[in-house]
């Protein structure tokens, strides 16, 4: 598939061409918090002297059971940075995705605190200030929770849970805890008034009709609202490793109005993981994405598109400058895609034959006509350049493979042979019995084809007619069946011999075909949707689509064409088990008309098919959206994908998920709409200038060098200023979600068109 970079100017992530949904909601309020609880019933009955009577039911105790200080680590949806990522990460704010929407706030922080501020936090640490973990690796202390509120984890105050809050149960569960000492502690707490802001919900998918509506405004879809943590502090910019927790902040509310005490606080830590910052190193999704559609030349200046001749699917050859004769025979094959291989004939000769699989870098030439219309061996198939004195073997392995993946498969082998078993005994039947097999089209059922026709015949000389003149028939042939005998009268029926030509002519009607097919539906269909699995090269192995993995290296994207001969001699190898004569192979015809072959294929090698499993990968023809046949992964780090046509252009972006939050390289963040019909449409930057340079965000940093996000603390505040940028006054604020629309970097996409 011939490709190019799209803009043609040297490419940078884009955001996507395509629309994919994302929605933020402030907080999910619980009807009913986690905690324990009593249900008091009183009736008050009246007396027959008019006074009252009141009459309590016993107490019934319950309890609204949610995590608290531990959860299952199953439950965490997406990580940013992910862990163990080494990137340029100093613009950007760490974030977490927990798949249980309403677990931030699911308990009070504490009982003079509203509820839309979490219990819980994302902090983030650097290299030698946790004392317990000064190479910011994720060590934690771990224990009981009873040991833990007994202060045997070690040094640090510890939170002050009422006890008549806890479970009896809940005192012997595990937990982690992390010791953050006091002067960081008091620089990196955020402010209660601040944590409602940094947790936020999340809805993404793919566009729908109703949300691409204008004015619409669904309910949330419960299967992809996720909720989101978001850390109040930048990596350092100068690099090195980093360590993210998210903690519980519940018993420690006095220390997040006050100062910390002098032993420090301990924090449970209810997740934990590392990364390492660099300067002008990154591997974030954009960076990957960009180095599959782009070079960089080592001038230190913007990459190059790769040309299209890097984005097919074949192995990087030298050719000559003018090539001809045999050279140019054996470049042109290698620039479809065909690789050189060692071949020893059947004479015991030693030489060179092409392979390829059914993926080509070109569209491949159509062969020419063959005299029969199948395969029946692999020899058929081979193509034998005359001239050259070698042999391209595409066809006819693609023949063996067939025949090897059907002999491996013991279901559809044997449902291939039950199938035509019954199919060749519906055919002899009907080339034996001519009324049936010249019946009109449409009165012949399964049952004729199964039916004992002498029992329906025997029925037949008694029922026609009425019942007496059926049996008087049938008395007089016995009358005078011993008489006839005795004088050597004797009736006897011209039997034709039917060969397997006629079985054959039968098969040929065209209106009996689909009929042939009910003799062994179950096992037909086995045959049919193993044949169209095999079509779909879902029983191929990655050696059978790039069989040098040259051709597809390390973070690389290739682009390629499938051959439809290539698949039919696969079918045809398939099918070939167990083929005893030509009917058989007759009766093959009617399960090798299934499915259509895709037509291309996109194949990525890219460390972006492990970090986001879930990149959105939108392909068009024109501007139709061509949806995938079929998606599959090889290993961790190669991703297929197939389409039923040759498409237009190919689009990788990152999932609505994987939205980071930061600001930007000019130290700004993008201000987007927050009311009408355009929500979330850029409005230019902020702060806009002056002055014109990095440092414009600073502003809104904590002092003390920390790095920390003064989100709405006291001074010059971020959500004071947004609220502001967007003409809010009256000490109206902007929302939680609304913040986190602000602060979003947009997914990155890299698009890839064909000219």
């Amino acid at each position: 598939m011939t490709t190019t970079t799209e803009p043609a100017s040297p490419p940078r992530p884009t955001e996507p061409a395509g629309q994919h949904r994302t929605r933020f909601f402030d907080h999910r309020i619980p009807s009913l918090y986690a905690g324990r609880y009593r249900i008091d019933n009183r009736q008050v009955l009246k007396d027959v002297d008019g006074t009252d009577r009141t009459v309590d039911a016993t107490p019934q105790p319950f309890d609204v059971v949610q995590p608290r200080f531990s959860f299952d680590p199953t439950g965490i949806n997406a990580q940013f940075p992910v862990p163990d990522a080494v990137g340029t990460y100093s613009q950007t704010l760490a974030h977490i995705n927990l798949d249980a929407p309403g677990l931030p706030w699911a308990r009070l922080l504490a009982e003079d605190q509203p509820g839309a501020v979490p219990w819980m936090a994302l902090l983030l640490f650097r290299e030698d200030e946790l004392p317990e973990d000064p190479d910011a690796v994720g060590l934690v202390k771990t224990g009981t929770v009873r040991e833990l509120l007994e202060g045997a984890h070690g040094l640090g105050a510890v939170p002050v849970i009422a006890p008549g809050s806890m479970r009896p149960d809940e005192y012997d569960e595990q937990c982690a805890s992390v010791l953050v000492p006091a002067a960081l502690f008091d620089a990196v707490k955020p402010l209660p008034v601040e944590m409602g802001y940094l947790a936020h919900l999340r809805e993404g998918g793919r566009p729908d009709a109703d949300h691409t509506r204008a004015g619409a405004d669904p309910e949330p879809d419960e299967g992809e609202l996720n909720a989101v943590l978001v850390a109040n502090r930048f990596p350092a910019a100068i690099g090195g490793r980093h360590v993210v927790h998210l903690v519980s902040l519940e018993g420690h509310e006095r220390h997040l109005t006050g100062p910390a005490p002098t032993d420090g606080v301990r924090l449970v830590s209810l997740a934990s993981w590392s990364f390492t910052t660099e300067p002008d190193s990154g591997v974030g999704f954009g960076d990957l994405a960009q180095h599959l559609a782009a070079t960089d030349d080592g001038t230190g200046d913007e990459p190059l598109p790769r040309p299209a001749d890097e984005l097919r699917l074949r192995v990087p050859t030298t050719a000559p400058a003018n090539p001809a004769g045999a050279q140019k025979e054996a470049v042109d094959r290698m620039a479809s895609g065909a690789v050189a291989l060692p071949q020893r004939l059947e004479t015991g000769e030693r030489t060179l034959a092409f392979y390829r699989g059914p993926l080509t870098a070109q569209p491949a030439q159509t062969p020419p006509p063959a005299a029969a219309t199948r395969l029946d061996s692999p020899g058929e198939a081979l193509i034998y350049l005359q001239r050259y004195g070698v042999f391209d073997t595409a066809y006819a392995a693609a023949f063996t493979t067939g025949r090897t993946l059907a002999l491996a498969d013991a279901e559809f082998r044997n449902a291939l042979l039950e199938f035509r078993s019954a199919a060749r005994s519906a055919v002899r039947r009907l080339a034996s019995h001519p009324q049936l097999a010249h019946a009109a089209a449409g009165t012949l059922s399964c049952r004729h084809l199964t039916a004992p026709l002498a029992f329906e015949a025997f029925d037949r000389l008694l029922t026609d007619g009425d019942a007496r003149s059926g049996v008087a028939r049938l008395n007089q042939a016995l009358d005078q069946a011993g008489p006839q005998l005795r004088a050597g009268r004797r009736r006897t029926g011209v039997r034709t011999r039917r060969g397997p030509g006629d079985a054959r002519a039968v098969l040929a009607q065209p209106d009996l075909a689909g009929l042939l097919t009910q003799a062994a539906p179950d096992d037909f269909k086995k045959v049919t949707d193993w044949l169209d699995a095999l079509r779909r090269l879902e029983l191929l192995s990655l050696s059978h689509l790039v069989p040098d993995p040259r051709a597809l290296p390390a973070e690389s994207i290739r682009f390629a064409y499938l051959d439809p001969a290539w698949v039919r001699a696969a079918v045809d190898g398939a099918v070939s088990v167990g083929v005893g004569h030509a009917l058989d192979a007759d009766l093959n015809a009617l399960a090798t008309g299934g499915g259509p072959v895709p037509k291309c294929a996109v194949l990525v090698n890219s460390s972006l098919v492990e970090n986001w499993p879930k990149a959105i990968v939108t392909a068009h023809k024109g501007t139709e959206v061509v949806g995938p046949v079929r998606e599959a992964v090889f290993g961790t780090q190669i991703r297929l994908a197939l389409f039923p046509e040759v498409i237009d252009r190919f689009e990788l972006a990152e999932p609505p998920r994987g939205l980071c939050f930061g600001i930007g390289d000019l130290g700004t963040i993008e201000l987007r709409e927050i009311t009408g019909d355009r929500i979330g449409h850029p409005m230019g930057e902020f702060p806009p200038p002056p002055p014109a340079d990095d440092s414009r965000f600073r502003r809104f940093l904590r002092p003390g060098g920390k790095d920390v996000l003064n989100v709405d603390g006291t001074g010059d505040a971020l959500v004071p200023a947004l609220s502001s940028a967007h003409g809010l006054t009256g000490g109206q604020r902007i929302s939680s979600a609304q913040f986190a629309l602000q602060m979003i970097n947009a997914p990155q996409a890299q698009t890839f068109s064909r000219p």
